[in-house]
């Protein structure tokens, strides 16, 4: 009997102490003042900084073609409403770029010019310039980062119109400018003008895929950015093929029906004011046919919304004429964005980024087979029909149906 009160005590022993070792954090941790966080990343077009033209000048260097300028923005962990030497607050962020040929080569680089090692799994976010990216193939500019297994498949990716690395500065006290992507990526249930977010984990399949594909666009001046449209990177060569503007992506988003929420603006027949529908749901099919060797495919959107603004003062805008009438308008709108967008794909751009590969692929996976290779420009040349169904379902506290 004494002999098992013992064991009891020794494996109550054990078990606490083993739950104490776990308690203690990880065995590899560092203190965050003793690192360098690195949350966002901007690739642009190689400019040597004005320290590698003095090293130049000094004779010092190493062996390199400039190509890539990479911009590093690091947490600045002593930033946040501390006072710098003249006088004014540190931001809460530190920006470094280094130029090279190599990205894995310009990453060592920084470990000759910062103290502390850099650390990046906690990478949000990383911007591209346009002009990069039409040079160079995405497989080419992001391979170095898929490889390695210190940053996170869910780190963001984005292309800049212009600098990449403007994107990564902020007017803004205690703002950084990578958590400032990361946050208006997320208002994507707001509107219909942000391009559903692409990380790295979905990026890597898309291009495995050989599918076109878009890439939110981003612009910036004097430490404002703004989403604007969205960047066309072609399926064969993985290189940025042209952009889609702001209202372009806005009738791609009602042809995927991935929308969350979003406004149409249209305009009443008779007074010529603005009404709005505010999206609460939307759903698009996109259907497939096959006859023969000729394929088609029929687009059926629908959505149900609110009438969250009228601008037309009448006693009747709540009869049921004028709710049909506000459908129709919303309706119309809608029709010249998807037409508008469609005639881009196929004209001008001769891309797929809809997905309408992807319904053929499940519906009739052996005609796929057979055009898959070159589907982009087979798309081209595809009849597509469209069919819009919007409905008002809410009139807001001001009125009501008759």
């Amino acid at each position: 009997m004494k002999q098992n009160r013992n064991n009891k005590l020794l494996l109550s022993v054990s078990l606490s102490v083993l739950l104490l070792l776990s308690l203690t954090g990880c065995w590899s941790s560092n203190e965050i003042e003793e690192i360098g966080l690195s949350v966002g990343l901007a690739l642009d077009e190689g400019r040597e900084s004005t320290i590698e033209k003095e090293l130049k000048k000094q004779g010092g260097g190493y062996t390199k073609s400039d190509i890539i300028t990479m911009t590093h923005q690091f947490v600045n962990a002593q930033g946040k409403g501390s006072e710098s030497n003249g006088g004014g607050k540190q931001k809460p962020y530190i920006n470094i770029s280094e130029t090279g040929d190599s990205i894995h080569q310009i990453t060592r680089e920084f470990s000759l010019r910062k103290d502390r090692p850099m650390f990046s799994p906690h990478l949000k976010v990383i911007v591209i310039n346009s002009d990069l990216a039409r040079s160079y193939s995405l497989e080419q500019l992001l391979d170095q980062f898929l490889r390695d297994n210190e940053i996170r498949p869910s780190c963001l990716v984005f292309i800049s119109k212009g600098q990449a690395r403007e994107t990564m500065e902020s007017k803004e006290a205690g703002e950084i400018p990578a958590f400032r992507l990361l946050g208006i990526a997320d208002n994507e249930y707001r509107t219909t003008r942000i391009s559903p977010s692409i990380s790295l984990a979905k990026l890597e399949g898309k291009m495995q895929s050989k599918s076109s594909f878009l890439l939110q666009n981003v612009i910036s001046t004097n430490g404002e950015v703004k989403f604007s449209g969205a960047a066309v990177i072609e399926g064969k060569t993985k290189k940025l093929r042209g952009f889609l503007n702001e209202e372009e992506l806005e009738g791609l988003t009602w042809i995927t029906g991935k929308g969350k929420g979003g406004l149409v603006k249209s305009f009443d027949k008779e007074t010529s004011q603005p009404i709005i529908y505010e999206v609460t749901s939307m759903e698009s099919k996109i259907i497939p046919h096959v006859n023969g060797k000729n394929i088609s495919f029929d687009v059926n959107i629908e959505s149900e919304g609110r009438l969250s603004e009228n601008w037309v003062v009448s006693e009747k805008t709540s009869e049921n004429k004028f709710l049909k009438n506000a459908e129709k308008a919303a309706e119309e709108e809608v029709n010249r964005l998807v037409n508008n967008v469609l005639e881009i794909m196929q004209e001008d751009y001769q891309v797929d980024v809809a997905g309408f590969g992807n319904q053929l692929r499940i519906k009739h996976p052996k005609v796929w087979e057979k055009v898959k290779k070159d589907w982009d420009q087979t798309f081209s040349e595809i009849p597509i029909k469209y069919n819009l169904k919007l409905t008002i379902t809410e009139y807001g506290a001001s009125g009501s149906s008759k």
